[in-house]
């Protein structure tokens, strides 16, 4: 068995097809909140694919009022990641705390194995999910499906953005999407922009490249409406009912001008669209540094977004 595909301490593909991923620690999901303010339950969206998610909720009192829902997808290209990284669990937590809300993180199937479109397939599936379940689940029972957010980082925030659209596209009407908030969201085009053809980039060329090469459909260009967010076939009219958006961009990031250039593209479609730019801080600083004081500020301002509606 030779390796056929490799970036160091990334991933690594074989040619019998199998994948090697980074070992990162991870957390055991807990239903002990006396020491973080929240518990946590891992749950099976889709056992046949298989699904599973793992959901927050904030220890205040069992007569409060119906909290928001966030639904959060993890980033790592579409080819690594899932919601038990310590980074995650810690960010999603302490998030589900100061924003008083439920989060549901999503386990999605990971390319290469599963090239896209199976990870929209599977986090579309996960709002269908949360559909059915929020009058059976007891964690789930003070779920406010009228305002519902999708959220993630890096190839999690690509994923929330192409979610809401098949929410518009399909009529999601049990579960309402109020906005979206992309954290460094990882997009591409077959035609490279500026920071993509700068020499001190080549490192991160490289990596973005193996990625989409692993993850995109067979036979597909980086003009594929999955990574390039011009190609998406929406009406006036679904464009008209697409949800607010907070764009959150990273000062020293790769993807930053990407990040930027959607924010563009949606408010020229006429969407409510804020920047956010958190400077001096690198590409998902928040999963990394999850106790850091820009984290704080970033679950601050996620907060504030989320309680205007």
């Amino acid at each position: 068995m030779s390796m056929v595909a490799e970036e160091p301490g990334f991933i690594q593909i074989f040619s019998d097809g199998s994948v090697k991923r980074p070992e990162r620690e991870t957390s055991p999901a807990s239903e002990d909140s006396s020491s973080t303010g929240y518990k946590s339950k891992d749950v099976i969206i889709d056992s046949t694919k298989p699904i599973s998610g793992r959901i927050f909720v904030p220890d205040t009192p069992a007569s409060s009022s119906l909290l928001p829902v966030l639904v959060y997808f993890h980033g790592g290209g579409f080819c690594i990641g899932t919601a038990t990284w310590l980074g995650y669990h810690t960010f999603l937590g302490d998030f589900a705390v100061a924003a008083q809300s439920i989060v549901l993180s999503v386990d999605y199937r990971l390319a290469p194995e599963h090239r896209l479109p199976t990870a929209y397939d599977d986090c579309y599936c996960s709002l269908e999910w949360l559909s059915k379940q929020v009058s059976s689940e007891p964690w789930l029972q003070r779920a406010d499906l009228s305002r519902v957010f999708l959220s993630g980082d890096s190839a999690g925030g690509n994923i929330a953005h192409n979610i809401a659209i098949r929410a518009i596209q399909k009529g999601c009407d049990e579960v309402k999407i109020k906005g979206v908030l992309p954290i460094h969201p990882y997009f591409g085009s077959e035609e490279r922009i500026d920071k993509e053809k700068a020499s001190e980039s080549a490192k991160d060329v490289g990596l973005t490249d193996l990625l989409w090469k692993l993850s995109l459909p067979e036979g597909s260009n980086r003009d594929y409406f999955g990574c390039n967010f011009e190609k998406a076939e929406l009406s006036r009219e679904e464009w008209d009912r697409f949800p607010a958006v907070v764009v959150y961009v990273a000062g020293l990031d790769f993807f930053k001008e990407r990040g930027v250039m959607y924010a563009g593209f949606l408010e020229k479609r006429g969407a409510e669209v804020k920047l956010v730019e958190a400077e001096g801080e690198q590409h998902v600083y928040h999963m990394f540094h999850p106790k850091s004081e820009a984290t704080r500020l970033l679950q601050k301002q996620m907060s504030e977004f989320i309680h205007s509606f």
